[in-house]
């Protein structure tokens, strides 16, 4: 089935070294040093069918945020680029003038924005001018990706709450402790974030918090179908969290365990997964060439 794999992966990160320093990576031997580029990434997909990718920010260092936002750009721009979408770094805590930074990162296959929060002080995502900003974005139909630690997820309900009318996409299943199997009270702080309809999960990211040894189909189930339970099917997209997710497997092996997990839904629960959902919430104008 792989070779006929429809699929937007709403997260993809590219890594470029020799462009700019990623600090984050230097503790992560699988990632320090090392370029993980578009070119890497069509040789991973290269056989599994139609592919398309939606660029997440990489959280270069300071003050290299914008520019790897414009090369991202022009990386976007090629022919035979297989980016159909660019979420792009932001600071809207200290942004006085974030309006201009919208208009100053125009581009045709922008569809939203990530500050990571989890990384910063809780307190960041509450701050007014924050809000404010994040309000904006609502003007431009571009979203806003949301990265807490699940113990975070109270400060993830209170942002939807002040920003009613902006999309938000909570990343990798709210960051949830897999390798303790840690499903309380992340469960229920799950559920009642997606009592927010401007709020949609994004299933990715949940190998990176396996267990090296235990990073399996199993040990992510409760994760992934609580997320989609709580969620529902039309509010879920998939991201393959490339190349973080080599911390603890790699992208084939997540491609493989998503195919596992999904083995028996109903082909259009898998259509709205794979593909169709992240069409319509990220509002993708480029055609990505496929069915519906």
């Amino acid at each position: 089935m792989k070779n006929t794999l429809n699929l937007v992966d709403c997260h993809q990160h590219l890594i470029y070294p020799d462009q700019y320093p990623y600090s984050w990576t230097d503790d992560i031997p699988q990632l320090a040093g090392k370029a993980f580029t578009c070119e890497n990434y069509e040789e991973l997909v290269r056989d599994l069918g139609d592919v398309r990718t939606i660029f997440m920010e990489t959280a270069p260092d300071h003050p290299h945020g914008q520019a790897e936002s414009r090369f991202v750009q022009t990386l976007a721009d090629q022919p035979d680029s297989k980016i159909d979408g660019l979420i792009l770094n932001c600071s809207p805590e200290g942004d006085e003038d974030f309006e201009t930074t919208l208009e100053s990162l125009h581009h045709d296959k922008l569809v939203g924005f990530r500050r990571v929060l989890h990384v910063v002080d809780d307190a960041i995502s509450e701050q007014p001018l924050f809000i404010q900003n994040i309000r904006k974005l609502a003007q431009h139909n571009l979203t806003f990706d949301m990265c807490f630690f699940a113990r975070q997820l109270p400060l993830a309900c209170k942002l939807a709450d002040h920003c009613q009318e902006v999309q938000f996409i909570l990343d990798h299943c709210g960051c949830p402790n897999v390798a303790e199997q840690e499903l309380d009270p992340w469960r229920a702080t799950m559920s009642e974030l997606a009592k927010r309809p401007n709020v949609a999960c994004k299933i990715s990211g949940v190998l990176a918090y396996a267990n090296p040894d235990n990073a399996t189909s199993e040990a992510v189930r409760p994760f992934v179908e609580h997320s989609i339970e709580a969620f529902g099917w039309d509010r879920v997209v998939w991201g393959s969290d490339w190349p973080v997710v080599c911390m603890t497997s790699g992208l084939p092996q997540w491609i493989d365990i998503t195919l596992e997990l999904m083995a028996g839904e109903e082909e259009s629960n898998r259509m709205k997964l794979f593909h169709q959902n992240a069409k319509r919430i990220y509002s993708l104008e480029k055609s990505s060439g496929l069915a519906d």
